[in-house]
């Protein structure tokens, strides 16, 4: 199947189902102010308690837990995860089981200094992206490699710095096209889902507006996912290298992604 043509698609709603009641089976009652005896047949709240802590019907919540084909609002959501006392890292997983991009706060934005450390003290090049792609760490082989400092504001963005930038398209030489059309294919699903967010919007249009290239290979809706290839680079001080690269996600702030570069 050509890649144009795939749909994204979610996980089965009975996924959903389970994950919210493990959660609603793990919260003790009268940690919540509710009795906890009666006529409970199994542990932690009631559906109608989660309902009532959600705000939202009992019939909408039950349909939720039972795998229904129901489509549940950003605020929906973010009113289960605070009736569940869900974490940070289990709303984002609430998130994506309904297939809602979470919204986009100043956490997000936000490296943690574990990850500080850990890719300043890296010998090859890495660094720190949010979902939009903004930079928001890198180290001094990064710099080296990619010129992040000769760039600020929405231009130290790697969607911005591909499709926008001279000094780019000039790193990956011969290799241009297929490296920039790799990463719209990932940036894709990730807009797609994040299309209310009026920074997706903005760049998506900036992208459009100030690339030919882009706007063309926008249209055909080519998705990927992305995580790991290689890529040959023609160095800033002239000659060229291979890298391995590899995407992963940050544990501690989920909306983040940690680039690291080795060459090979």
């Amino acid at each position: 199947m050509p890649a144009s043509s795939k749909t994204l698609t979610r996980p089965p709603q009975s996924e959903l189902g389970r994950f919210l009641r493990s959660r609603r089976e793990a919260i003790k009652p009268e940690a919540l102010g509710f009795p906890a005896g009666g006529r409970r047949r199994t542990p932690g709240l009631r559906r109608d308690e989660v309902a009532e802590r959600a705000d939202i019907s009992v019939d909408w919540y039950i349909r939720l837990e039972q795998g229904r084909p129901v489509s549940p609002s950003r605020q929906t959501v973010d009113a289960i995860a605070g009736a569940l006392r869900l974490d940070a890292v289990e709303t984002v997983h609430l998130y994506a089981l309904t297939g809602i991009a979470p919204a986009q706060s100043e956490g997000d934005n936000t490296v943690p200094a574990s990850v500080r450390r850990m890719i300043d003290r890296l010998p090859t090049p890495a660094y720190v992206t949010n979902r939009l792609g903004d930079v928001l760490h890198w180290n001094t082989a990064a710099d080296s490699l990619f010129g992040f400092t000769d760039v600020s504001g929405e231009d130290r963005n790697v969607y911005a710095g591909m499709f926008l930038r001279p000094a780019t398209r000039k790193l990956f030489g011969t290799g241009w096209d297929a490296e920039a059309k790799r990463m719209l294919a990932e940036f894709r699903p990730v807009y797609d889902v994040n299309a209310s967010d009026p920074r997706f919007v903005r760049l998506a249009g900036r992208l459009q507006a100030g690339s030919a290239a882009f706007a063309k290979w926008w249209g055909l809706h080519d998705i990927k996912t992305g995580g790991a290839g290689r890529k040959t680079l023609y160095l800033p001080k002239g000659g060229k290298a291979k890298f391995e690269y590899v995407a992963l996600q940050a544990t501690e702030n989920p909306g983040l992604k940690v680039v690291i570069y080795s060459e090979v």
